[in-house]
């Protein structure tokens, strides 16, 4: 399916339409719609497509390319994120990670992949998470759902603060969005970079509002600017002047009463904050991606069971290291 064909914009609606599109494209590189290097249509074959002036592409191109997201040259189209580096470019350990990120993509589980990427999953057991996000409320809801998928220790910290302090990485599965992955080289290890943050598609909900038999009230309840400004634009079209959207900024702590709204979407934290008559779930990080967490701990648990040509006995013995208080310190920094 092509990325016009999953860009949906309402002129009817009071999100700007450059803003719309933006934050639908932003939508797609963090789900995995949109791979990394892939090239976009050109401002003018995507006004096209879409119905839209050639100049409201444009500006939400510049946007997106002046926060990070998308990568704009001379004489070429833009694309997402970060140029990769050619092939073979990174030696073994780049090839192990560009089969692990396309295993993913083809349906593949971890539990199925055996050889070199067991080895590297168990060169450095982790005993904890490192949750690395720029966004310190986007960083607690992530924290909260992997937490209770994997009922590890999850630290958190932003890029900055990894770049200023490496060590928390020590004994830590680092995990970050799978779009950030370029930026973050040369301060994860390579064997730290197979398993990438990705965020759960927001169809199901999409699909709920569209069959709403009646003018409904929905809130979007989160302690996250930047999720309720994505589901702003995200909800935009099929909202229409239909159904009205509220959203509600909330605290982490601070109890909301939207008994008055006939549906609320609440992020993990936001959920048992909320008292409305039907709240519903938005969960934050895709299912796989907690799958792919746990068979990474799963590995590690069962590392002490295995035969003498398991990799933790290939390991030389190393000291034993407390990184809890450690990186939870650095991550408040």
């Amino acid at each position: 399916m092509s990325t016009a064909m999953r860009l949906s914009l309402s002129k009817t609606s009071d999100v700007a339409l450059h803003q719309q599109l933006a934050e639908q494209l932003v939508y797609l590189i963090a789900t995995g719609g949109l791979a990394d290097g892939k090239q976009l249509p050109s401002v003018r074959a995507l006004a096209r497509t879409l119905g839209i002036h050639h100049n409201t592409v444009s500006k939400a191109y510049q946007d997106l390319i002046i926060r990070g997201w998308l990568t704009g040259r001379r004489g070429s189209r833009v694309s997402v994120g970060v140029a990769l580096n050619p092939p073979g470019s990174e030696g073994l350990d780049g090839l192990i990670n560009q089969t692990i990120q396309r295993a993913r993509r083809m349906g593949y589980s971890l539990q199925t992949l055996q050889g070199r990427v067991l080895d590297r999953l168990f060169e450095q057991a982790p005993d904890h998470i490192l949750v690395v996000e720029e966004e310190p409320e986007l960083c607690l809801i992530i924290q909260a759902e992997i937490g209770s998928k994997v009922g590890r220790f999850v630290a958190i910290c932003s890029p900055e603060q990894l770049k200023k302090s490496r060590e928390l990485v020590l004994g830590a599965q680092v995990v970050a969005p799978e779009y950030a992955s370029q930026r973050l080289k040369g301060y994860v290890p390579e064997h730290q970079r197979g398993v990438m943050l990705r965020f759960a598609g927001a169809d199901e909900h999409v699909e709920l509002i569209r069959s709403l038999a009646d003018p409904s009230m929905i809130a979007m309840a989160s302690i996250s600017p930047t999720l309720l400004k994505a589901a702003r634009s995200l909800l935009a079209p099929v909202l229409g002047q239909r159904h009205t959207l509220r959203e509600f900024l909330l605290s982490p702590k601070e109890p909301a009463d939207l008994r008055g709204m006939d549906i609320a979407l609440c992020d993990s934290l936001a959920l048992p904050l909320v008292r409305c008559k039907r709240k519903i779930h938005y969960r934050l990080v895709a299912s796989s991606c907690l799958d792919d967490l746990a068979a990474v701990f799963e590995y590690v648990a069962a590392g002490g069971g295995q035969t003498k040509n398991s990799p933790f006995d290939r390991r030389k013995p190393r000291k034993k290291f407390e990184p809890t208080q450690r990186a939870a310190r650095a991550a408040k920094r």
